[in-house]
C-alpha cells in the first residue's frame, strides 16, 4: 500500500508541477471555452498578479508534496488551490468534476497520512 500511496502523490505534484509551469510557458493548448467560463477567465485575468501566485503556489506545493519528508507542508499549501479547483469544478465545468474529486482525496489522504505532524499546531 506504501508504494501505491508513493505513486500517487508522485502522480499529484507532477500534475501541479506540470500545471504551474503551463501557467507561467503556455505550452499546453487551451481548450474551447463556454461563454460563462470566458467571463470566468477575462475576471481572472483582469488581476494581473493573480495568476502568477496561483502558478507559484502550485509550483512550490508540487515540489514539497512531492517530497517525503515535506509533503505535509506541501499538502497544506496545495489545499487552497485544490479547493478553487473543485469548487469551479463543481459550479462552472461539471465535464472536470471527476478528476478534481479524485485530486482531493489524494490531498486529504495525504493530510490524514501526516495529520501528526499538524497535531502540534492545533494544541493548546
Amino acid at each position: 500500500m506504501k508504494i501505491v500511496k508513493t505513486i500517487l502523490y508522485i502522480l499529484f505534484g507532477l500534475m501541479f508541477l506540470n500545471a504551474g509551469l503551463n501557467k507561467f510557458f503556455n505550452y499546453m493548448p487551451m481548450p474551447e471555452l463556454t461563454p460563462e467560463q470566458i467571463k470566468f477567465f477575462t475576471a481572472f485575468m483582469s488581476i494581473k498578479w493573480l495568476m502568477p501566485l496561483v502558478a507559484t503556489v502550485e509550483i512550490i506545493g508540487a515540489i514539497l508534496f512531492t517530497i517525503p519528508r515535506t509533503r505535509a507542508l506541501g499538502a497544506i499549501v496545495i489545499l487552497p488551490v485544490m479547493v478553487g479547483i473543485l469548487v469551479h469544478h463543481v459550479t462552472t465545468e461539471p465535464s472536470g468534476l471527476i478528476i478534481a474529486v479524485v485530486l482531493m482525496a489524494i490531498n486529504i489522504l495525504a493530510i490524514a497520512d501526516n495529520w501528526k505532524k499538524y497535531q502540534s499546531l492545533l494544541d493548546e
